[in-house]
């Protein structure tokens, strides 16, 4: 019997981690299992102090991830769902609150809970073919975690559709909703997601976690207190020396 192989990292060069999802077959669905491995995954890379951009995508090119596995959820108590629940939960927290920037490569199915995952990256880059829904409705349970992000990321009306109807969009449609920022042919997706990912790690490391984290505050903040709060944002970049560095190359150039 084949053990099935877990979610792993691969390195390159500029402390890129690439999180592959494994082991939820051929649609990367969501079991506890692949759940544990993958937040597992981030928990391992967080604490390396080379990193600058993760790129998160599934196994092959059918699914991001297609959602969670109804073969284990048709067998939840109230009990083992809120178990199974919090674990997705706690999985979509590890990616909003990793300190560097998380790149979703969707390259076919984003359904439910893998949606929800997506949602929760920083940069969604999709090929052509990628397909989105949140079906939950359809099979009796709320769409609920971070299903809440959706109505900021494309409004209140469209969320509403989505959740509410349970169908699907796709590749163009999602980006017309801002759901996903890049629409790419499926053979040119890796080059794409590869030049995004090395432009942000080109730059410096202590400015792009800072900036992520002030966009994840800004989501909650009272604007007037974010920006009065800005101004000692800005003096303290100056504590780590990047703004000297990069700006001394930028006028080398000049």
């Amino acid at each position: 019997m084949n053990t099935p192989q877990s979610t792993h990292v691969a390195w390159s060069e500029g402390g890129v981690a690439t999180i592959t999802i494994a082991g939820g077959g051929h649609l990367n669905l969501l079991s506890t299992a692949v759940i544990e491995s993958t937040r597992s995954a981030f928990e391992e890379i967080i604490a390396c102090e080379t990193l600058r951009v993760v790129i998160l995508r599934g196994t092959g090119e059918k699914a991001f991830v297609a959602g969670a596995d109804i073969r284990e959820m048709g067998v939840l108590t109230p009990e083992t769902a809120r178990n199974f629940i919090e674990g997705l939960r706690k999985l979509c927290e590890a990616v909003r609150q990793c300190p560097v920037p998380v790149i979703a490569r969707v390259s076919g199915w984003a359904l439910g809970g893998g949606l929800e995952l997506m949602a929760a990256c920083d940069l969604r880059v999709a090929s052509n073919r990628a397909q989105f829904g949140m079906p939950e409705i359809k099979v009796g349970i709320p769409s609920i975690i971070h299903a809440a992000l959706l109505p900021g990321v494309i409004g209140q009306a469209r969320a509403n559709w989505m959740l509410l109807t349970g169908d699907n969009i796709d590749a163009a449609q999602a980006l017309s909703w801002s759901l996903v920022d890049t629409v790419m042919p499926l053979e040119r997706l890796d080059e794409e997601v590869g030049r995004l990912a090395n432009q942000l790690a080109s730059y410096g490391r202590h400015v792009v976690r800072q900036q992520k984290r002030l966009l994840r505050e800004w989501r909650t903040s009272n604007l007037d207190a974010a920006i009065v709060a800005g101004v000692g944002e800005f003096a303290s970049a100056f504590g780590t020396g990047e703004p000297q560095r990069y700006m001394a190359k930028f006028l080398d150039r000049k």
